[in-house]
């Protein structure tokens, strides 16, 4: 399983921005996929989870400025990410189980400026 984040960066508060995940070597349709966030002094957390029907949770920091989103046929997880928080800034990763095994994404940095 190989799992690809890309499209962090760095923006201005208020600013949006897309992160994407492609996922390889798994059968993407039938699993829950997942962002964490990483940020500075604090532990790793769940930002956003949506299962393979589509339905989906978010931790409240983020309800109503963040969305996740997936393409099963392009076997792709995205996160857009709307009015953002200088609070946001952190290391985001995709993830997923299978099997009773943790499989993560390397990491995509975004910075939010103030």
């Amino acid at each position: 399983v190989q799992l690809q984040a890309c499209g962090g960066g760095l923006v201005q508060a208020g600013e949006s921005m897309r992160l994407s995940c492609a996922a390889s070597g798994i059968i993407f349709k039938y699993i829950t996929m997942s962002w964490y966030r990483r940020t500075p002094g604090r532990q790793r957390e769940l930002v956003a989870r949506i299962s393979s029907g589509g339905s989906t949770n978010y931790t409240d920091s983020v309800k109503g400025r963040f969305t996740i989103s997936r393409d099963n046929i392009r076997r792709r997880l995205y996160l857009q990410m709307n009015s953002l928080k200088p609070e946001d800034t952190g290391v985001y990763y995709c993830a997923t189980t299978s099997g009773n095994i943790d499989f993560w994404g390397q990491g995509t940095q975004v910075t939010v400026s103030s």
